[in-house]
């Protein structure tokens, strides 16, 4: 697993220069996107690279999720300058992206639609990889896996051994316009991680197991006071770490039903990741509540609650402050069975605290129906 140096603060990137020198990173591909481009994001990093007198070039066509195409153009042009390191600045889509062009690099005889293995094997590591997150939720500055749009417009999902990821830049100021919609999505998306971390049925380091409860608290804490304060920068910074640290926990403990039933809605009705993450949150936690009583006792104190009632009365504040326009009817019944196979099936590749029999899938399916 990728264990990168963390640098915070905001205006933090200016360092990457720095970091770029004493690595011995003389020639570097800049990935990033069209709306960070025009927002002037990288323009910091260009001038902290030429300083050090770094070659570089920047591709910043990643205009929609991540494709095969980005993945072909971005390791010709790193090929073509001979890049010691892949420099990522954006969301998910553009991590997702350089990862894959990062391992691209050492993996030259495959062609960019071979790299979609279920497990991608780099024996001598990616490129190492310098990533700037724009947004606070995914965690995918850490996380090994890349989820990749191939030819047919199907997604493909990788998990790559292997990934080099050498430094992380949690920048606040590539948060800072983001809007409260935006905010509150990949908020609620981080909290996810940090929760199916903290309850996850899987054997954790006890630093692990911190780093999740931490997320949990960092975003209890912080994400509220960015509706009222979206220039709070401190409060940015601390869901900037939130995000990091729920990417930690999908390395390390996996997630859990919370992301098998929002995966499944989400891709039936078209719905937002973190909306569906907020629709689907409690009604599963409350499911498996007898399971992993436990864990939410000890991750309740951790977070200053005397009760796991209390916790659950503060997620449902959070979920009903976050304004996502939750509307139960969106889920048909009629649709019940056809989810219960995909969710099941989706619930394999993680470390839930139980298994839900079928009929239980359907019941918790009733209860997200059921929220308005």
């Amino acid at each position: 697993m990728p264990e990168p140096e963390i640098i915070e603060g905001f205006g933090c990137r200016i360092q990457i220069g720095r970091v770029c020198k004493e690595s011995g990173f003389d020639a570097v591909l800049i990935l990033t996107d069209k709306r960070l481009c025009n927002l002037g994001y990288q323009k910091s990093v260009e001038k902290a690279l030429e300083t050090e007198n770094i070659g570089y070039k920047v591709f910043d066509g990643i205009i929609t999720e991540p494709r095969l195409e980005y993945i072909e153009t971005g390791r010709a042009i790193a090929m073509e300058i001979g890049a010691k390191c892949i420099i990522t600045i954006g969301g998910g889509s553009v991590m997702d992206t350089g990862k894959m062009v990062a391992s691209g690099c050492r993996l030259r005889h495959l062609s960019a639609d071979m790299l979609l293995q279920k497990f991608l094997i780099v024996p001598e590591k990616s490129l190492p990889i310098i990533a700037v997150p724009s947004t606070a939720g995914t965690g995918a500055e850490v996380t090994v896996g890349a989820v990749i749009t191939q030819r047919n417009g199907g997604k493909f999902a990788s998990v790559i051994v292997g990934l080099d990821v050498h430094t992380v830049f949690l920048d606040s100021e590539l948060t800072l316009k983001a809007p409260w919609n935006i905010t509150a999505s990949c908020g609620i998306d981080a909290l996810s991680h940090g929760l199916e971390g903290a309850v996850a049925d899987v054997k954790s380091l006890p630093d692990d197991i911190e780093k999740s409860r931490k997320c949990v608290r960092l975003v209890l804490e912080n994400l509220p006071k960015l509706k009222e304060h979206p220039e709070d920068i401190a409060a940015r910074g601390a869901m900037c770490l939130a995000a990091n640290l729920g990417g930690n926990a999908i390395n390390k403990q996996l997630a859990g039903y919370v992301h098998a039933f929002a995966h499944s809605i989400g891709a039936k009705y078209h719905i937002p990741h973190g909306k569906a993450i907020a629709m689907c949150l409690i009604p599963v936690l409350r499911s498996q509540i007898d399971a992993s009583a436990g864990q939410l006792s000890e991750l309740a104190h951790f977070c200053g609650f005397d009760s796991v009632d209390a916790l659950f009365n503060s997620l449902e504040s959070l979920i009903a402050l976050c304004d996502l326009d939750l509307n139960g009817t969106i889920v048909a019944p009629e649709d019940f069975k056809e989810l219960s196979i995909a969710i099941a099936k989706d619930s394999v590749n993680y470390s839930a605290p139980m298994t839900f029999p079928r009929r239980q899938i359907l019941s918790i399916l009733s209860e997200i129906n059921k929220q308005k």
